[in-house]
C-alpha cells in the first residue's frame, strides 16, 4: 500500500536539465537503509532492468556496484547527519549522508516518463542486494509523470 506523499522522502533530482524530482523513499524504506548504513557505512542503488521486471533496486555498499556511461543518476537521498553519541564522535561522521540512486540508461529509457518511490516490503531481496538476509526487500512503485 502506498504512503501518502507527505511521509515520502524525495530525493534530490540529478538528471541535467530537471529541477522536480522523480525519486522518493518511503519511511519504510527510510528506515531499512538507515540499519543498513549502520551496519555497512555509506550505501548506493542501482536499478537494472533485468530482476523481477526492473521493480526490485539493488543496494551495495557505496562502490562495490561500478557505474559507467551505461547508467544515469536519477537522483540522491539525503539523510540526516549523525549526532555526537558521546561527544567524541569523529568529524567525518557529522557529514551529509548521501546515498546515490543509479539506473541502466536502457531502462531509464522506459522509464523516462515515471515517478519512482523505493518503498521496502516483507520478503527475501536479492543474493546480492544489502537487505538480503534482514526479512525485507527494496521495491520500486510507479506513476506517470
Amino acid at each position: 500500500m502506498s504512503e501518502p506523499a507527505a511521509a515520502l522522502t524525495v530525493a534530490r533530482p540529478e538528471v541535467e536539465g530537471e529541477s522536480e524530482s522523480r525519486l522518493a523513499f518511503t519511511a519504510t524504506a527510510i528506515e531499512l537503509i538507515e540499519r543498513l548504513w549502520a551496519m555497512h557505512g555509506p550505501l548506493m542503488f542501482h536499478q537494472s532492468g533485468g530482476c523481477c521486471d526492473g521493480s526490485s533496486p539493488m543496494c551495495y555498499q557505496l562502490g562495490e556496484f561500478r557505474t559507467g556511461g551505461q547508467d544515469v543518476l536519477l537522483g540522491t537521498l539525503e539523510l540526516p547527519s549523525l549526532g555526537p553519541a558521546d561527544g567524541h564522535a569523529p568529524a567525518d561522521e557529522h557529514a551529509q549522508r548521501e546515498i546515490g540512486f543509479w539506473m541502466s540508461r536502457e531502462q531509464f529509457g522506459v522509464w523516462a516518463h515515471t515517478h519512482l518511490t523505493v518503498d521496502a516490503i516483507p520478503g527475501r531481496g536479492s543474493g546480492f542486494s544489502l537487505e538480503a538476509p534482514e526479512g525485507k526487500r527494496f521495491l520500486i512503485r510507479s506513476r506517470l509523470l
